[in-house]
């Protein structure tokens, strides 16, 4: 049992927890990912890292309910267990690695966060921050309420800018205009970008981003399922290779994905039908990191 030592709520519908999990703080790096489940009968739920604390032996995650595992996880408080909290899975960040850091530290780097997506850009630049580098953050919302993290950004990183769809707060628009405006009107220019959020998000970024020639970094946690490669529901074409986001990633090179292709694949995932076609489809390639079925090879 992994107990919660702190359970509260960032905004509406977005909670947080810090677990007690000495095993998984004591390896993870930014950019991994746990799976938890709330019970013995429970759903396998990836969520990515927020925060670690090696000293403490606790992991932070953020999450929003979708469904009634999640929905069963909001409902847990301080003092509570979860029954499972593997990790760390999945492979780190490229830019926290400790046998890259002089390379990274020659960068202008630029994060890109997107409502909930917003916690595991935290790591990443806490991670460079700790290791003498400040990058500029930009948080996307929808209103003001649903703005999180903003006080633990302000001491990790150089410039921070937040933006608001309804201009409530900070800057007004998608995260898209800031990306245009820093390199257009206020004389920016950055090197690589990281951009975390909800999968529209991520597309409208790397679509804005190859504008200026800037790699850009997405993370498709959003379609991770189980979080094994064994179901097949993180099957991804990076250009002409095919990934799966638990194992190979969760991180690519965004200017490589076909996001409108991942979008409809995510949704016929969703029906039974939908997930027989696609295995009938894709074949030995479905599957993916169980080194039975060839799908990771």
């Amino acid at each position: 049992m992994y107990k919660i030592l702190k359970a509260g709520q960032l905004a509406a519908n977005i909670y947080e927890m810090v677990v007690d999990a000495p095993r998984v703080a004591k390896r993870c790096l930014p950019g991994q990912f746990i799976i938890a489940k709330a019970d013995e009968v429970g759903e396998r739920i990836p969520l990515t890292i927020c925060d670690y604390d090696r000293e403490a032996g606790t992991i932070t995650i953020v999450f929003q309910p979708i469904g009634a595992s999640t929905e069963k996880f909001a409902q847990l408080k301080t003092g509570d267990s979860f029954r499972d909290f593997v990790g760390p899975l999945g492979q780190p960040s490229e830019l926290c690695l400790e046998s890259s850091l002089e390379e990274t530290k020659k960068k202008r780097i630029l994060f890109v966060a997107g409502g909930v997506g917003t916690a595991p850009v935290y790591p990443q630049a806490k991670w460079l921050y700790e290791h003498g580098i400040e990058a500029d953050v930009i948080i996307g919302a929808k209103t003001k309420d649903l703005v999180i993290m903003e006080d633990k950004f302000k001491s990790v990183c150089g410039n921070l800018y937040i933006t608001t769809d309804d201009g409530s707060y900070g800057r007004s628009g998608m995260v898209t205009k800031v990306i245009e405006d820093l390199h257009e009107k206020e004389g920016k220019s950055y090197d690589h970008c990281v951009a975390i959020g909800p999968m529209i998000m991520m597309k409208f970024c790397c679509l804005t981003t190859k504008k200026y020639n800037l790699k850009t970094i997405v993370s498709m946690n959003p379609i991770m399922v189980d979080g094994t490669g064994m179901c097949g529901a993180c099957r991804v074409m990076v250009g002409d290779e095919v990934k799966f986001a638990c194992v190979d990633g969760p991180e690519f090179d965004g200017h490589l994905i076909d996001f409108d292709a991942a979008m409809k694949r995510q949704a016929m995932y969703k029906t039974e039908e939908g997930r027989k076609l696609l295995e009938f489809r894709e074949g030995k390639t479905h599957h993916g990191g169980c080194g039975n079925c060839g799908g990771d090879k």
